[in-house]
């Protein structure tokens, strides 16, 4: 939970340019890049080998049209870098390196731009399907971007869910979300049942308010099923198998926080406590929730 607020402090907090996917060769094999850059030379990153479809995640930096992109092991170290001379975001192709950390092994990378989502008043278009960042032990996702004319930035319609290997498509869900720059799915066992879900971000609020739509995993089968769990930055505690929920408003002088249970993939409160900050007392205190 952590590491996705700080992305979405990173995602709001800097000015992003256009997120690009590209397709083509690492050595022999095919592969699928997904770049998104910021104004501060931050560029965030992730590839998959299409053979294997589960996406590795290869943050970097972009300075003087050199793209740098590490690669790291599960310790966090680096294992091998990407780099990429001469880039353009603008350049239909690219050509790289990836180069492993002890220079004992190089494979040239040739890839060709396939899609870019960017915005403004007057770009439209239907269903560029994005390859996200996150994927679970069988399955791997693409969000399906929209952009309609008149608004500013495009959207998350649907998302498109695809079987691991054989790239089979299992099930297309209709979505309305936000659009927040390179991760938009999230893995976790939103049910406590121990199999793995996802969820889609969909919106941002005042502050730090966020929301997401959760989406369950039928344990019977591939599918997965849209549920009704809403709320206010929801966190998920799978060893106490309890959901907790917070929302604050009016610059952090007033918060509400809730613990809900899963019965029958519904949740249902337990307590809900609110409190507002008192000027004369000079701390919060609890008030009766509306």
């Amino acid at each position: 939970m952590k590491l996705i607020l700080f992305i979405l402090l990173l995602l709001f907090s800097k000015a992003g340019k256009s997120q690009s996917s590209y397709s083509g060769l690492l050595g022999k094999y095919p592969i699928t890049l997904v770049l998104y850059h910021y104004s501060d030379r931050v560029s965030l990153a992730y590839y998959t080998y299409d053979k294997y479809d589960s996406p590795i995640t290869i943050n970097g930096s972009l300075k003087k049209g050199k793209l740098n992109l590490f690669e790291k092991d599960m310790f966090g170290k680096n294992s091998a870098i990407l780099v990429f001379e001469d880039f353009e975001e603008s350049n239909e192709e690219i050509k790289g390196k990836w180069i492993k950390s002890d220079n004992s092994k190089t494979y040239q990378i040739s890839l060709q731009k396939d899609f870019v989502i960017n915005s403004g008043d007057d770009l439209e278009w239907e269903n560029k399907e994005l390859l996200q960042s996150k994927s679970t032990k069988k399955h791997y996702f693409k969000t399906i971007i929209t952009k309609e004319k008149g608004e500013f930035y495009a959207r998350i319609s649907g998302v498109k869910i695809f079987e691991k290997r054989t790239d089979k498509l299992i099930q297309t869900i209709k979505l309305d979300c936000q659009l927040t720059g390179i991760d938009n799915i999230s893995i976790g066992d939103y049910n406590f049942d121990g199999i793995e879900d996802f969820s889609v971000f969909e919106a941002s609020y005042a502050g730090s308010n966020t929301s997401s739509t959760y989406i369950l995993r039928n344990p019977n089968s591939n599918k997965y099923l849209k549920s009704n769990f809403g709320g206010t930055s929801l966190k998920f505690d799978n060893n106490s198998k309890l959901i907790y929920e917070h929302n604050q408003c009016c610059g952090g002088r007033s918060h509400m926080n809730a613990t809900y249970k899963v019965v029958n993939n519904k949740m249902i409160l337990i307590q809900k406590k609110c409190l507002e900050y008192d000027d004369e007392k000079e701390g919060f205190i609890e008030t009766e929730c509306e």
